[in-house]
């Protein structure tokens, strides 16, 4: 079932239509509470270390800036505290001239109460291709030891090769795991398809699930359906993480949590909404005194939200925050596109002096995501996407194809939704061959080579995994870092 209805954006009407899946199962909007899953405390993960700050200031949030907030967040009761993965790994070596293990231990040290989680792409690592096993062993075997104890693990292919490695070595070595359920529209993304994840992942062991949104594309009835199917079929918790982009996450939420969600991703107020997650005032008042409520602390948070303001209004200052981007985004509505997806998007037009042809680009993502086997549009399918799009608009279809399009196209990424038809994969990659073995499975180990490279600059283990990760970022780091030694001596 879907709903069609015309929108306009940017003085252009446009007819859009979205898949509610599972349509055919949907409560009606006038359910009973007995309908509604048994009564359960909701747990709040807090993401204005990572997701919230990532989504809005672009990751520049120092750690400096973070810790005046520690011991009030530490005493709020939140099921976790997500502030590390993501993006914050390289832009503490790229941008902050921080380690970004010091800054996990800083906050390991400071949080005494409260779990610590963290975004891992699988055999992506924090990066933007495949590792060997041995980097995603030692990555994860560091991260715990640094402090981390719940590791969020996903595959933006939604290719469970590609994610079990990190899932059983976390599980060995004593870790919380959680597997992630890449949300996306498509014509192979049914109920049942989610389904067949999340009992993958229920096979390799995770302690719980995600279902991760990243463009807010998540609507309330499809939230109760998804939930109520994975809630039937498995046995784990289970976790919603979505993004205001739309304007629709806080709606999905309440939709998800009657069905039977545990958990919910969201961000103190100063850094809600937008393409941030739902605020954790306002969904915590939302449940209080129902079956569902937080036992969450209104006063407590406002103590929290102080300790950010003056980092958003910083932020608003130096236009780091923009608050053109503070409203909802109709665009990630038909073409499913992140937020993140799009300034990217306009940064390269502007670069090209291509700017006018910003609708064009916008209506060939779809093109190339369909193209491409339907890839969920998050990192680092979305850059891959998106990038083309800009490419085909500005020198025709696939006339230039970047590396990474062509990798995914190879299979070097992992198995895509749906078969790359031949006529798109003669003119992407003409006669090249393709894999279909698990991507990782062709790499030999990295760790010695890695070590070797860089054996001048090692203070700790861990310097290694940073060059791993980002060679020349973290080799720049690393030499920034001797001469501040060597200065300060």
């Amino acid at each position: 079932m879907s709903n069609k209805f015309s929108m306009n954006v940017g003085g252009k009407s446009f007819d859009v239509e979205i898949e509610e899946i599972g349509a055919g199962s949907r409560q009606d909007a006038a359910s009973t509470s007995s309908s509604m899953a048994p009564a359960h405390k909701v747990g709040i993960m807090e993401t204005v270390l990572r997701d919230a700050q990532q989504s809005l200031v672009a990751t520049r949030m120092t750690t400096k800036e973070m810790e005046p907030a520690f011991e009030a967040i530490d005493a709020i009761g939140y099921h976790s505290i997500e502030m590390w993965g993501g993006a914050t790994f390289d832009s503490c070596l790229r941008f902050l001239h921080e380690d970004p293990w010091e800054r996990l231990r800083t906050i390991h040290r400071s949080m005494k109460h409260t779990r610590l989680q963290m975004l891992l792409r699988g055999q992506n690592v924090l990066g933007y291709k495949n590792y060997a096993d041995d980097v995603v062993d030692a990555f994860v075997e560091k991260s715990l030891k640094n402090g981390i104890d719940i590791i969020r693990v996903f595959d933006a292919l939604n290719d469970m090769r590609n994610v079990e490695r990190a899932i059983r070595t976390t599980k060995k070595l004593g870790g919380i795991a959680q597997g992630c359920i890449v949300y996306t529209i498509a014509p192979t993304y049914t109920v049942d398809k989610y389904v067949g994840i999340a009992r993958e992942l229920e096979q390799m062991g995770v302690d719980s699930l995600a279902i991760k949104d990243m463009a807010g594309l998540l609507t309330p009835y499809a939230t109760y359906d998804l939930v109520a199917a994975l809630k039937k079929m498995t046995s784990l918790p289970i976790q919603i993480h979505s993004h205001y982009t739309t304007g629709l996450a806080g709606q999905s939420y309440l939709k998800g949590i009657e069905a039977g969600a545990d958990v919910i991703d969201c961000a103190i107020s100063p850094f809600a909404l937008a393409t941030s997650q739902p605020c954790t005032e306002t969904m915590v008042a939302a449940l209080k005194g129902t079956p569902y409520d937080t036992e969450i602390d209104l006063e407590a948070l406002n103590a929290v939200a102080q300790f950010f303001m003056p980092v958003r209004e910083k932020a608003l200052e130096s236009g780091l925050l923009d608050a053109k981007v503070m409203g909802v985004d109709v665009n990630a509505l038909i073409y499913q596109l992140p937020g993140g997806m799009i300034s990217n998007m306009v940064s390269q037009l502007k670069q090209a002096n291509m700017l006018d042809r910003y609708q064009e680009v916008l209506q060939e993502v779809p093109k190339v995501r369909a193209d491409l086997g339907y890839p969920p549009l998050v990192t680092p399918t979305s850059q891959i996407v998106g990038t083309q799009a800009v490419f085909n608009v500005m020198m025709g279809r696939y006339v230039q194809c970047t590396k990474e399009t062509k990798a995914l196209v190879k299979g070097e990424y992992g198995r895509a939704s749906v078969p790359i038809s031949d006529e798109i994969r003669q003119l992407i990659i003409g006669d090249e061959p393709t894999i279909d073995c698990r991507p990782a499975d062709l790499i030999e180990p990295q760790m010695a080579k890695f070590r070797e490279e860089i054996k001048e600059y090692i203070q700790q283990d861990e310097d290694v995994l940073s060059y791993a990760i980002f060679p020349q970022v973290a080799l720049d780091f690393f030499k920034w870092r001797k001469e501040q030694q060597e200065h300060t001596v």
